[in-house]
């Protein structure tokens, strides 16, 4: 799948949640123009096969070890990307938890707190360092995964459902923060999409496919149907967007 956002060539993306999905399809997208990729995630060595594919495509690329719900490994990962490229021009904020579904009722405060600590907390601290480092070199594009069920509820999700939402909010305010200081901040809103953390929620495959059969795209996306529509956010053939939440889900949320 070839795209032609040339103005992303030579800047530096850092992504977190890298190592698979769509944090792994983003950046193999981003290696394709040419962009620097800073690679993110606890998982160091499936970051690297991924640092592989990005070379490979042409661009350059950075691993690095990070837990986002520690706010220290988010801000020393900001730092080495500047040190590494010399500046930060974008982020794609795609970590997240998915944590078990159950009844609101049923659920332990823990469960509930974990799943915010990673989705929201983990947005948070991002955003945080990523616009500091972007107010000093003049700008940048911010892009956070926020899913459908920032926009609908979901039965026995109540916990990734709130976090969603919230990460919403964080998206909207921070925008209307620093759109006049040349940072744009915008979210995707994926549904179902065939992922491994897709495939923990449904239990396989034939389940996820089943369910999605039945709306207008007829199957579940796939993580590089997710990759173009962030690069069009990050790139500037969407200056003049910040605030949205583009719904990436086949006709799933207007049936």
């Amino acid at each position: 799948m070839k795209h032609t956002l040339t103005d992303l060539n030579g800047k530096t993306f850092l992504i977190t949640g890298a190592s698979s999905g769509m944090g792994a399809a983003t950046a193999r997208a981003l290696g394709q123009v040419g962009a620097n990729v800073v690679l993110a995630a606890r998982r160091e060595q499936a970051c690297d096969a991924v640092a592989q594919d990005v070379i490979q495509a042409g661009g350059k690329a950075l691993v690095l070890r990070v837990d986002v719900d520690v706010e220290r490994d988010i801000e020393q990962a900001v730092k080495a990307s500047v040190e590494h490229f010399g500046r930060l021009d974008g982020a794609f904020n795609n970590a997240g938890t998915l944590g078990q579904g159950k009844p609101l009722h049923e659920m332990s405060s823990a469960e509930f707190e974990a799943v915010m600590r990673t989705n929201v907390m983990g947005v948070f601290y991002a955003m945080k360092h990523q616009i500091a480092a972007m107010l000093q070199s003049g700008g940048g594009a911010i892009v956070n995964n926020a899913s459908i069920v920032a926009q609908v509820g979901f039965p026995n999700l109540s916990h990734y459902t709130a976090s969603k939402h919230a990460v919403m909010g964080l998206t909207k305010t921070a925008a209307l923060e620093y759109f006049k200081q040349g940072i744009r901040i915008n979210a995707v809103c994926p549904g179902p999409i065939e992922t491994p953390m897709s495939l923990q929620g449904f239990g396989s495959v034939e389940a996820l496919q089943a369910m999605m059969s039945q709306t207008p795209a007829g199957r579940a996306g796939q993580p590089e149907e997710v990759a173009l529509p962030v690069l069009f956010l990050l790139s500037q053939a969407a200056n003049y967007i910040s605030g949205q939440g583009l719904t990436v889900d086949g006709g799933f949320t207007v049936q």
